[in-house]
């Protein structure tokens, strides 16, 4: 194995680590996965009186699935296919070599954007669940899933805060988790960041020959299916307003983190120190080619 190869190897090997390692090492991918199998939300108590959790249970307008195409494959397939369009259309490119075999530009290009990409979501995501495992805020329609062993309808009961019950309807622990996890929104954060990001790869590295509308109407679009996104988990009772304002939050400021100082899709200015020493280079090159001139 060359330089070359070992070189590839090692940077996908550290890649990998970085998504999958565990929580101490300061990764990303594998305290998702922790919390998702194991984690066990605050389990805060509630006020017999409190409407804004006695609202009935609704199914998803956007299914957990529907996220994860639109929010996760689609910008991935998206960036393959232009990234390989845009190999085809650039002449004199130089193929990187491992173990002996060639690998085409566009497959470095999709890996690098790909691979900033998932970071991000990841990052995205691990934001999003330790505020729901931290706070443990009950959805709107916890008393509906939960049906609690408490009697709400006495008088005494009212305005008296309650933080040992048991849940009385049988649907089993993970929806009964899930009912505690309503701060911040997962689906406002993952569909903010994702397409927020793609937004940025449109403007950065598409090229549109034709109309000019036509890539701000795909920005768009993507802009509104997060929109909706976010809306539909308030009109379907899964989250509180303040929950879907939280994702949105979170995925936005995440998306323009990774952008900007991980992916560099856009273009960053020169700082204050990086002006004096490229004027101090130039000057004495200047007085190089001076020096050079007189000998």
């Amino acid at each position: 194995m060359n330089t070359d190869s070992k070189y590839i190897l090692r940077k996908f090997l550290i890649d990998v680590a970085v998504l999958l390692a565990r929580p101490f090492t300061f990764s990303v991918g594998m305290p998702v996965l922790l919390l998702y199998l194991f984690g066990q939300p605050y389990e805060r108590g509630f006020f017999c009186n409190d409407e804004s959790i006695m609202l009935p249970f609704r199914e998803s307008t956007i299914s957990n699935a529907m996220l994860l195409v639109v929010g996760l494959i689609l910008p991935i397939l998206l960036i393959i296919v232009n990234e390989f369009y845009s190999d085809q259309s650039t002449a004199g490119h130089v193929d990187q070599f491992f173990v002996g075999r060639a690998i085409p530009p566009w497959v470095c290009n999709s890996y690098k954007v790909i691979g900033v990409f998932g970071f991000g979501a990841a990052s995205s995501q691990l934001t999003t669940d330790i505020a729901k495992y931290t706070i443990g805020r009950l959805r709107p329609h916890f008393i509906s899933v939960c049906q609690p062993s408490i009697d709400c309808t006495l008088i005494e009961n009212q305005h008296k805060y309650f933080e040992s019950f048991e849940c009385t309807a049988n649907i089993g622990s993970p929806k009964l988790k899930e009912a505690r996890l309503s701060f911040p929104s997962g689906h406002s954060s993952l569909s903010a960041y994702a397409m927020l990001f793609l937004v940025f790869y449109i403007q950065s590295r598409i090229t549109f020959k034709g109309s000019k509308l036509l890539r701000h109407a795909i920005q768009y679009s993507c802009l509104m299916f997060s929109w909706f996104c976010a809306l539909s988990r308030i009109s379907n009772y899964w989250h509180h307003w303040s929950d879907v304002l939280s994702g949105l939050f979170i995925g936005g400021i995440v998306a323009i983190l990774t952008v900007v100082f991980v992916a560099d899709l856009l273009p960053r200015g020169v700082t204050e120190g990086e002006s004096r020493l490229h004027k101090g280079n130039a000057g004495r090159e200047n007085q190089i080619s001076k020096y050079d001139a007189i000998s």
